[in-house]
């Protein structure tokens, strides 16, 4: 138990995107590319190394020759930490590298642009670098670590710091957990400038770089709290040999229940950054996040989509994703979740565990024989009904004559899901085809 808990806690942090909020909408916290973010800082008075976004290998030439120094950085747009350690799926490796030259600008961008990159964040299908931001190379004379979140404990916003900057943040946490400074900050009175000062000092910028570093962490708090961000992250946030201070990375996200009064920032939204799946989910109001399994997911309920995976991982499998269709969920609905499950060449087999209260099981029988005959499932299906409407539902399972296994018990219910995906898998890899009846 206590190995898969330990994975399913590994999963919630794909998966918390995914709460609902009462009306049920899809919850996302918008991320966008550095560039756009480092223009938002400008817009804020913020120091940041002079550069551009080009999006084709001459407009990268053009840039940096108008920058007109031969020490830059050319940096891959692409939604994903760990791009400087990423490779490309032509071959080409480090999605951030130095150069020295128009003409090096060039070449690199021919490499970057068009192809995907694969970092340690995007999983093995990469994503798409549409664009790459050039811009000056800056010395530092010290880097620093910091960011703004949005803090359960503390109910508000907490400021991060380090001096340890411009490296993994979270290996310094694991490694140094000293060497990180946290300041709760009352939403109501803001940032104050002696708690941006004390801050600065505490984290080690020189004393004639402290105002300035603390002019910083008050613009950066302002912006914070007037676009509704959820995250504004400097990773390294520098001082140069004159203590001029500058935010050389810049890392925004946006709490999409803010999006009816962020319409800017929502508009720079790059949807080519985020699987498709989840866009097409959000448009019925689904939560969907994809996972690496082979098990698709059919659930209401997030705790009950959580219990779901682990009961899946305890019987031996994995879940493909997490999809919850919540309480006010049609058979359209349903049938369109099975699309998105279904899209997934990896899914053997589709396991639907849904516990009737608001959501009426019958709704999501309906939904089920509907994705069945429409679409020609190919998988088997599991289905797991309880509560309000169930027995109706059972009815209607039993006479559509498809091969859909109801099944009552739910540890018994994961493990025919498991049992069906191996089969299935067997099959996949033998190229051999598999005709599974429901008994």
């Amino acid at each position: 138990m206590f190995k898969s808990l330990r994975s399913t806690t590994a999963i919630a942090s794909k998966v918390a995107s995914a709460s609902r909020t009462a009306n049920h909408q899809q919850k996302r916290f918008l991320a966008i590319h550095e560039y756009l973010s480092v223009d938002m800082l400008r817009s804020y008075g913020i120091n940041t190394p002079k550069g551009a976004v080009a999006k084709t290998p001459q407009e990268a030439y053009d840039i940096a020759k108008k920058l007109g120094t031969d020490d830059m950085v050319i940096k891959a747009q692409v939604l994903a930490g760990g791009r400087g350690k990423g490779t490309f799926d032509n071959g080409f490796k480090g999605g951030v590298k130095t150069i020295f030259s128009p003409e090096e600008a060039k070449q690199m961008a021919e490499k970057m642009i068009g192809s995907k990159l694969i970092t340690k964040q995007t999983g093995a299908a990469g994503k798409p670098c549409n664009s790459v931001f050039v811009v000056e190379r800056k010395y530092a004379r010290r880097e620093y670590y910091f960011a703004i979140l949005m803090d359960r404990k503390s109910a508000g916003p907490v400021l991060v710091a380090s001096s340890q900057g411009g490296v993994d943040i979270e290996a310094v946490a694991a490694e140094n957990p000293d060497a990180i400074i946290t300041m709760p900050i009352d939403i109501h009175k803001g940032l104050k400038r002696e708690q941006a000062i004390d801050l600065a000092t505490r984290v080690g910028f020189s004393p004639a770089g402290i105002e300035q570093a603390a002019d910083t962490f008050e613009k950066l708090y302002k912006l914070f709290i007037e676009k509704d961000a959820t995250q504004v992250e400097i990773n390294p946030m520098a001082e140069s040999s004159d203590h001029q201070v500058l935010c050389m990375d810049a890392k925004l996200n946006f709490d999409d229940n803010a999006e009816f009064r962020q319409k800017d920032a929502f508009a720079l939204r790059d949807t080519t950054q985020e699987d498709s799946r989840e866009i097409a989910a959000a448009k019925h109001n689904l939560n969907y996040i994809g996972l690496d399994g082979t098990i698709g997911c059919l659930v209401n309920g997030a705790g009950l989509a959580m219990a779901t995976m682990d009961i899946i991982q305890l019987n031996g499998g994995s879940p493909a994703n997490f999809l919850d269709v919540g309480g006010g969920a049609t058979p359209e609905a349903v049938k369109a979740a099975f699309e998105i499950i279904t899209s997934d060449p990896h899914v053997s087999s589709a396991f639907v565990n849904i516990f009737g209260g608001i959501m009426r099981c019958d709704v999501i029988a309906q939904g089920i024989i509907a994705a069945a005959q429409d679409l020609d499932l190919n998988i088997p299906v599991v289905v797991r009904l309880q509560g309000t409407k169930v027995n109706e539902a059972k009815a209607l399972i039993a006479e559509s004559g498809l091969r859909i296994f109801a099944v009552d018990e739910l540890d018994q219910a994961a493990s025919k899901a498991v049992q069906l995906s191996n089969i299935v898998k067997l099959a996949r890899e033998a190229n051999v085809s598999v005709k599974i009846e429901a008994q």
